[in-house]
């Protein structure tokens, strides 16, 4: 995927925005509705009322990326439609964009190496 990876922040909308927004009326509905900076280099994630399409915002440090997909065939996996914003990894926002259940992704274990023998 082109765009955000590993250890970044993902913020995801969780009402439908109208999806006629471009970066610029994205980014203000970062400021006015999540109450938080768009140019911080969090991610930003909007769906549309149709579950086929999501629009990602984030500051790259030269500029605004924004980035649409829209599904072919089925829908994203989206959390309950409620007022709010709800926080991903960066491997489950992967397995979002590709149209699987970022529910069933977690953190990696971390695993204490074994200690030496004595």
């Amino acid at each position: 995927m082109i765009g955000p990876s590993g250890a970044v922040r993902v913020m995801v909308a969780t009402k439908p925005v109208d999806f006629r927004k471009g970066a610029e009326g994205l980014a203000a509905l970062v400021r006015e509705t999540m109450r938080a900076d768009p140019f911080s280099g969090v991610v930003y994630v909007f769906r549309a009322k149709r579950a086929d399409r999501v629009k990602l915002i984030f500051w790259d440090g030269t500029g605004v990326v924004l980035v649409a997909k829209r599904l072919e065939d089925g829908e994203f996996r989206w959390p309950r439609v409620q007022d709010g914003v709800m926080r991903l990894s960066a491997a489950q926002l992967q397995a979002l964009l590709e149209g699987l259940d970022w529910r069933r992704v977690h953190e990696p274990r971390r695993v204490m190496a074994p200690a030496a023998a004595s």
